[in-house]
């Protein structure tokens, strides 16, 4: 029987309340959990941010995005651990549809192929206007 890997992404939002030093040590408790039983693709840390709105009375979350491939048996595990601690204040994990190691690969070749287009196309001169 052939192993199903999936790609997914995680969304998770810890609690600021507590200390830069408990925000970063819950982030890289997932963090561990899910490179021990996942690939990760792509992580990204937008930091404290203010929430669209108050969730338990506090404006402010520390943001963090996790792409990554793993067994279905995972997301599943992320969710009840995100559960469980009281310093997370939302999470969210989706079943991407594609795969986002293509897409990672393929971002920097469009910005390459935008910089050889800027650098190709000749500045538009400006005409002299004639003083009278």
């Amino acid at each position: 029987m052939e192993k199903v890997i999936n790609s997914y992404e995680c969304l998770f939002i810890v609690d600021v309340t507590s200390g830069d030093e408990v925000t970063e040590a819950t982030v890289n408790k997932f963090m561990s959990v899910i490179e021990a039983n996942a690939e990760v693709v792509d992580v990204a840390k937008w930091g404290k941010r203010r929430l669209a709105y108050p969730i338990n009375d506090m404006p402010e979350g520390y943001y963090t995005v996790v792409t990554f491939k793993s067994s279905p048996e995972l997301p599943s595990e992320l969710d009840r651990l995100f559960n469980i601690d009281e310093t997370v204040m939302r999470s969210m994990i989706i079943r991407l549809e594609y795969d986002p190691a293509v897409k990672k690969a393929a971002k920097p070749a469009t910005e390459e192929v935008a910089e050889v287009v800027a650098e190709a196309a000749p500045e538009a001169e400006v005409p002299a206007q004639d003083a009278e």
